[in-house]
């Protein structure tokens, strides 16, 4: 699976942004999909994912009811719509592909055996 993420920018607290990654390659069954981010000088950290079988997803605390994560079937192509930004959402955010459904190793980066590029959110206050 080939990813390539997009959406990124600058964005003023308060404001609101969308995230896409679009996958190619292996067809998509049972699947997960999940963004992480990674702020500057810290560890890259689970955001949000989505379960490409039934749509089910799970978000991080910190941006639960802010973020929302949502797919598209026949686009190959995942979403993360990011509202009511806070400047501590800055981040290089990666969407990754799994093909583990296990609820245990959701947030584990080393369940994810595809990466997206990166793309770069930044939050001013």
């Amino acid at each position: 699976v080939q990813l390539q993420a997009s959406g990124g920018g600058l964005a003023q607290a308060g404001g609101s942004l969308r995230l896409s990654c679009a996958a190619s390659g292996r067809t998509f069954t049972n699947y997960r999909m999940a963004w992480f981010r990674q702020a500057p000088g810290k560890e890259r950290a689970f955001v949000a994912a989505v379960y490409w079988n039934g749509g089910n997803t799970v978000y991080a605390d910190s941006v639960k009811g802010r973020f929302t994560i949502s797919r598209d079937p026949a686009k190959k192509t995942v979403y993360l719509q990011m509202n009511s930004l806070k400047p501590e959402d800055t981040a290089v955010y990666y969407c990754a592909a799994s093909a583990s459904v296990i609820r245990s190793n959701l947030g584990s980066q080393a369940a994810y055996a595809s990466w997206g590029q990166g793309t770069l959110v930044t939050v001013s206050s």
